[in-house]
């Protein structure tokens, strides 16, 4: 039986049944010059998951065809079936995979990359291009683009 999520009013649109992809990426935490590897579960909008399956290398390990009601409990995330014990959540998860949702059922032909409770590892997995959640990005003067003393000015 399929009924609505009513605790969430800022998805009335969605089913408990409404497909989502959710994948396992490896990202990297940096602690005292050092990086670690961390297991992140977050959701895959459609769009990219066909890009990803066009061969663009990506942190992805894994990518789960899931519902709704497999990944979100009331306001919060819930753990699924195939997650690993050691991966956590992205932030701000349920509100992505509401939107990752959504682009499913505007795009209902991505369904079949990523069947129903079924997972696939076969996508481009690279981690040459680092994700680092924690990094710090320090604006410097050196970054500011040189532009001609006339560029604002009318000839």
């Amino acid at each position: 039986m399929t009924h609505a999520i009513a605790s969430f009013p800022a998805a009335p649109d969605l089913m408990a049944d409404a497909y989502v992809v959710v994948g396992l990426a490896t990202c990297f935490v940096r602690a005292d010059g050092e990086i670690s590897p961390v297991t992140v579960a977050e959701p895959v909008p459609s769009a990219y998951l066909e890009a990803l399956f066009k061969g663009v290398p990506t942190a992805y390990q894994s990518l789960h065809g899931l519902t709704l009601e497999q990944v979100v409990s009331g306001d919060s995330p819930r753990r699924f079936a195939d997650m690993a014990e050691a991966a956590d959540f992205c932030p701000d998860f349920v509100s992505r995979a509401f939107a990752a949702a959504r682009t499913y059922q505007s795009r209902p032909v991505a369904k079949s990359l990523v069947p129903p409770g079924t997972c696939t590892s076969e996508v481009n997995y690279s981690t040459e291009r680092k994700r680092i959640l924690n990094a710090d990005h320090i604006v410097r003067v050196e970054d500011n683009v040189k532009q001609h003393e006339y560029t604002h000015k009318v000839l």
